[in-house]
């Protein structure tokens, strides 16, 4: 299935500080979790934490939940629209040296939103689970709008 991506992040380069995967399939739960962020930089403090909408576990607890949330699908595709949010979910899979969580596959997709067009914003801006909702809403409209069919 394919899974719609979003960060949020601690300024350029930042640690990571939420994560939202929405599936396409709206009947699906989606995954939406947090972890704090102790010295965040005034632009998060102002725009991220106040719309964060969950509470904050360890790094070991979202790992955990991420692996969980994804180890029963076979061929999870996910799609994001900026390389960080790939690497952000690349790194959650690490738990220490030569170690990660468990996870059968995951496939990565990366689109750039200013080809298919002006988008819809999130309902609720810098919210990792909002802007996930709005690029599975952009990525279905352009494929439908251009006949394209989702590798799968």
């Amino acid at each position: 299935m394919r899974y719609f991506l979003d960060t949020e992040f601690n300024g350029f380069g930042g640690d990571l500080i939420s994560i939202a995967l929405v599936p396409e399939d709206e009947a699906v739960e989606p995954f939406y979790e947090a972890v704090a962020c102790s010295d965040p930089t005034p632009w998060v403090a102002e725009h991220v934490l106040p719309v964060l909408a969950t509470r904050s576990l360890t790094r070991g607890e979202l790992a955990d939940r991420f692996a969980h949330y994804l180890i029963d699908d076979e061929r999870p595709l996910l799609v994001a629209d900026w390389p960080e949010d790939i690497a952000h979910a690349l790194r959650l899979l690490i738990t220490g040296p030569g170690q990660m969580v468990p996870i059968r596959s995951i496939r990565f997709e990366l689109v750039d939103p200013g080809i298919m067009g002006p988008g819809v914003p999130g309902a609720v801006p810098h919210n990792a689970f909002h802007d996930a909702v709005a690029l599975r809403a952009m990525v279905l409209a352009y494929e439908r709008r251009v006949g394209v069919v989702p590798a799968r």
